[in-house]
C-alpha cells in the first residue's frame, strides 16, 4: 500500500466507499490523515465500518474542517449534475480529487524516481495496460499494475527507485487527477462513450486529453491517430515529443503496423520493425493498436 503523506495531520472527507474509496481511506488513514468517510448506501457503509473506516454523515460535516475530497470515479464530477458531495466541496472552496490523485502526489515525493505509464482510451486501455507491465515484468523491470485495470493504485507497492506503473486511466480518474504528469501518456483512441459524464463529445474528448497537459520535453505522448478526435489532440501537443501510432497508414514518428508487421519510424526514416504474426493474443488491427502502443511505451522506457 502507498501510504498518501500529502494530507498527514489534515482532515480528508472521502465519499463512494468500493474499491477505490476503501483503498483512498487506508491510504490517508497510514500518512497520519483523519478520515471522514461515506456513501450513500447503507450496506457499503457497514462494509467499510467492518474494515475499520471512520464514518461520518458528510451532509452534516462542517466542510470547512476538510482539506480535500476525494470522490470516487464513478460519482459524477460534473454531467449529468455535480453531486451533492461536490457541490458542497465547491461551497465551502475544497478540493474535489480522486485516489489516483492521492496517487500522483505520493510519486512526486518520493526520494527514488519512480516511471509513471498511464493508460487512456476508449477501447483497449486494459489490454494495453496488461500487455506493457507483461513485456517489462518478463524483461525484469520491477513493475507495478493497475488503475482502472482492476487493482486500485494506493494498493500498489509504495514508490522507488526504477519502479515502472502502468496504470490505466479512465477519464473520470482523470478529471480527478489534476497533478497528473506520465512519463510516458498512451492515448489509444476515442469514440462517443460516457457522455452523459462529460456533456458532449468535445467534453470527453477535452478531458482524455488532459493526460498530456503537465507533460514536458523529457516525456513522451503517444496518440493513436486513426480517428479525427485523436488526430486533433497530437497536432495541439508542443512539448512532449509526440509519438503517432497508427494500422491505417504510415507515420514519420511513432509506430504504425501493417500485414501484421509492426515499424518503428523516426524521422521518416525505418528504426525497427517486428512480425505480429502468430501472436495469438495480438490478432486483429484492434490489437496491432495496442501492440504499436505497448511498444512505443517500452522503447521509451528502455527496452530494445
Amino acid at each position: 500500500m502507498i501510504p498518501a503523506i500529502t494530507y498527514k495531520d489534515k482532515t480528508v472527507a472521502v465519499f463512494g466507499l468500493g474499491a477505490s474509496g476503501l483503498a483512498s481511506a487506508a491510504s490517508l488513514l497510514a500518512g497520519g490523515a483523519t478520515v471522514r468517510a461515506w456513501d450513500d448506501a447503507e450496506a457499503t457503509r457497514e462494509k467499510a465500518a467492518d474494515a475499520g473506516v471512520p464514518l461520518t454523515d458528510l451532509r452534516k460535516a462542517d466542510w470547512t474542517d476538510f482539506a480535500a475530497l476525494v470522490l470516487a470515479p464513478g460519482v459524477p464530477l460534473t454531467h449529468p449534475e455535480p453531486h451533492w458531495t461536490v457541490k458542497q466541496a465547491k461551497a465551502a472552496q475544497v478540493p474535489v480529487i480522486g485516489d489516483t490523485e492521492l496517487f500522483v502526489q505520493s510519486l512526486s515525493r518520493a526520494s527514488g524516481a519512480s516511471h509513471l505509464i498511464a493508460i487512456t482510451g476508449t477501447n483497449g486501455k486494459s489490454t494495453t495496460t496488461a500487455l506493457i507491465g507483461h513485456i517489462l515484468k518478463s524483461a525484469g523491470r520491477d513493475t507495478e499494475v493497475g488503475g482502472n485495470i482492476g487493482t486500485a493504485v494506493l494498493q500498489l507497492g509504495e514508490p522507488g527507485a526504477g519502479r515502472h506503473y502502468v496504470v490505466e486511466f479512465s477519464s473520470y480518474q482523470i478529471d480527478l487527477t489534476p497533478s497528473l504528469k506520465p512519463d510516458t501518456a498512451i492515448l489509444l483512441n476515442l469514440t462517443p462513450d460516457h457522455l452523459d459524464r462529460h456533456g458532449d463529445m468535445a467534453g470527453y474528448a477535452g478531458v482524455k486529453a488532459k493526460i498530456f497537459a503537465l507533460q514536458d520535453e523529457a516525456d513522451l505522448a503517444v496518440i493513436g491517430v486513426d480517428d479525427e478526435y485523436c488526430a486533433e489532440i497530437a497536432t495541439r501537443i508542443t512539448r512532449p515529443a509526440v509519438h503517432r501510432i497508427s494500422v491505417e497508414h504510415e507515420v514519420s514518428d511513432g509506430v504504425y503496423v501493417s500485414d501484421s508487421t509492426l515499424h518503428e519510424v523516426a524521422r521518416g526514416a525505418e528504426v525497427a520493425s517486428c512480425s505480429l504474426t502468430g501472436i495469438d493474443g495480438l490478432r486483429g488491427r484492434h490489437n496491432w493498436q495496442n501492440a504499436a502502443a505497448a511498444w512505443a511505451a517500452c522503447r521509451k522506457a528502455g527496452l530494445s
